[in-house]
């Protein structure tokens, strides 16, 4: 049987079917939004996505991630460009890697705090830098089952503050990132680079 071609009504009644069932769809995840939403408006700079993280969750991320890039001559410090609201922003959003690494990061977040408290009878936010980083040498160093899982969401956690650190100004900065300067003219590239190559 020859296939009949679509007319331009049956194809747009067919597209607006396929949009509205769609627009029903939801998703259901460990503290996930409903529905998949919209990417953001960038030049409104607006998420449209609530966040999940818990005033408690987002002091601790401020804290470890502060540890992670702490404040030096190169540049501030994780929390004073914005890291702990990125990493917030990232694991609500409606995605599935995000959603993936939500299951990772808010359970190790939790993890540290209990972990904090335990020892210094303290949240992790609230102890003594030398503490905060005792704990997390443990469990850098440490082989045992709980902090090979502990290390597993450090690795997460880590890459995310630093992938949200250095893709701001200061980040760039630090790692002395000039790309997109206007220049008269092409120097080339620099002798290190060359030798390094070995072109030179």
């Amino acid at each position: 049987m020859t296939p009949q071609p679509l007319s331009r009504r049956e194809a747009l009644k067919r597209v607006i079917g396929v949009s509205i069932a769609l627009s029903s769809l939801n998703i259901s995840s460990y503290g996930a939004v409903q529905g998949i939403g919209t990417d953001p408006n960038l030049h409104k700079k607006e998420i449209p996505w609530p966040r999940v993280l818990t005033d408690e969750e987002k002091r601790t991320a401020t804290a470890l991630g502060d540890i992670i890039v702490p404040a030096d001559e190169f540049g501030p410090a994780a929390s004073a460009v914005g890291v702990p609201d990125f990493i917030d922003e990232w694991v609500s959003a409606p995605y599935e890697a995000q959603q993936k690494d939500q299951k990772v990061i808010r359970p190790g977040l939790e993890w540290i705090n209990d972990e904090a408290k335990k020892r210094f009878k303290k949240p992790f936010a609230e102890c003594a830098l030398a503490d905060q980083t005792a704990i997390v040498d443990d469990i850098v160093k440490d082989g045992t089952d709980a902090h090979k899982k502990a290390f597993s969401f450090f690795k997460n956690f880590r890459d995310r503050v630093t992938g949200g650190y250095y893709s701001t100004p200061e980040g760039w900065k630090a790692i002395g990132y000039v790309g997109n300067t206007p220049m008269i003219e092409f120097p080339g590239p620099p002798p290190e680079v060359l030798k390094h190559l070995g072109l030179e």
